[in-house]
């Protein structure tokens, strides 16, 4: 197959690998070419514990998105979660240099500054996002650069990840037979996939429900100002199915997909399913309504943890558009109306918008990491994304994911 000048994003997940392959339109849209899914079973709460098992997945879910696309791919840019992702937020200040104008070195010193914080060993710098900027008392700026001044300030939200969590990431991926243009935090990818710009200013929650793990990202005024990974996902609902009703966990996973839904009360009391025993044991039939109560009462749970989360922050009064659901956690029937009950806040469900191509196939919440990974590539490889997240992130991400591996590995 040829080689196109295509972006491709990869979203390694604790139930599944998804690749999408995406190009640039005629219009600028981005157009996707081709989209492969595997399930994985190599990860846990979204951190590589079988690295066989995880390549394999990448080589099915790469194979697949290949074949569709009719090209060959060598890079990919890859999202990164999981339970160790840590968000702290950073202030950095310096003296303007001589010319009293801002410049890029200027940027680049008071963004040293903000990142000079203390940081564990074990853990590796993921990205440093600019907020906003401060020029002699006068906050609220975006792009200080060509600016006059004497001091300059910085208002940042750095994100940290454990380091062999990431070393393990780049090894699985480069021995799938790709290389790693960038690591990205997930919500992070996936805000370019769903979020408007309306939304980001006038200040959101982004909640991403996976497999292992729920990603919350709050953004106001156009930037993240709170990042958090929760331990506990669709899988957490999956495993309460299957011991609620003594089934195995693929049934109980077929169960959750085909009857479940989040609000009990909108079932028929009189509406049964049939449950495959365990064990070779018999299998019965159960009143619908004691499914989903079962997911009812987990998901009321991961929705309670998420408004707690939001309250701890502080932020929770600048929440004006409300919060945005996403993943494939977030499919389930019901589920909006019973966030709307628990976060008493505007509900959405977020899908990839501002595509072409294959709309039908990735118009579903749980492509949208890999879909907001190939935005984040292509933005970057234009130089976009340098304004929208800082430097750094794109520069050094990449030379330091090659580092991880050559030095480690």
């Amino acid at each position: 197959m040829p080689k196109g000048n295509a972006t491709v994003g990869l979203d390694i997940g604790t139930s599944k690998v998804c690749a999408v392959i995406g190009e640039e339109g005629e219009d600028g849209q981005v157009e996707i070419v081709g989209v492969g899914c595997t399930p994985s079973n190599g990860l846990r709460k979204g951190v590589v514990v079988n690295i066989d098992s995880t390549i394999r997945a990448i080589e099915g879910a790469i194979s697949e998105a290949e074949l569709m696309a009719g090209v060959d791919v060598n890079s990919c840019y890859v999202g990164i979660g999981g339970s160790h992702i840590k968000g702290l937020n950073s202030h950095g200040v310096i003296a303007i240099s001589r010319g009293r104008e801002v410049s890029q070195s200027d940027v680049n010193r008071v963004m040293d500054a903000a990142k000079a914080v203390a940081i564990p060993l074990d853990r590796e710098v993921i990205h440093i996002l600019p907020q906003q900027y401060i020029i002699d008392g006068q906050d609220g700026i975006k792009d200080p650069i060509g600016m006059s001044g004497v001091r300059l300030e910085v208002e940042t939200h750095i994100v940290t990840g454990a380091l062999a969590s990431a070393q393990n990431i780049v090894k699985s991926v480069n021995r799938a037979g790709l290389g790693v243009e960038d690591i990205v935090l997930m919500p992070l990818a996936s805000s370019n996939a769903i979020l408007s710009e309306d939304e980001k200013e006038l200040g959101t929650v982004l909640v991403d429900i996976g497999g292992g793990t729920t990603d919350i990202a709050i953004f106001v005024e156009g930037s993240i100002w709170h990042t958090e990974v929760l331990s506990i996902g669709g899988n957490n609902v999956t495993k309460d199915i299957s011991i609620g009703l003594r089934t195995p966990i693929v049934e109980a996973e077929r169960l959750k997909v085909k009857y479940g839904s989040a609000l009990a009360s909108t079932v028929n009391s009189e509406d049964e399913v049939e449950v495959t025993g365990v064990g070779g044991r018999k299998n019965r039939s159960i009143p619908k309504k004691v499914l989903t109560e079962i997911i009812e009462a987990r998901m009321e749970e991961i929705f309670n943890l998420i408004n707690r989360e939001i309250r701890m922050t502080g932020y929770e009064n600048l929440i004006s558009t409300g919060i945005v659901l996403t993943g494939g956690g977030s499919m389930l029937k019901g589920i909006s109306e019973l966030a709307e009950r628990i976060f008493d806040r505007p509900i959405r469900l977020g899908m990839p918008q501002s595509v072409g191509g294959l709309v039908d196939i990735v118009n579903n919440p749980a492509y949208t990491t890999a879909v907001g990974l190939v935005f984040y590539g292509m933005r970057s490889k234009t130089g976009e994304g340098l304004k929208l997240v800082g430097e750094s992130m794109f520069k050094n991400v990449g030379i330091r994911a090659r580092r991880w591996f050559s030095e480690f590995f």
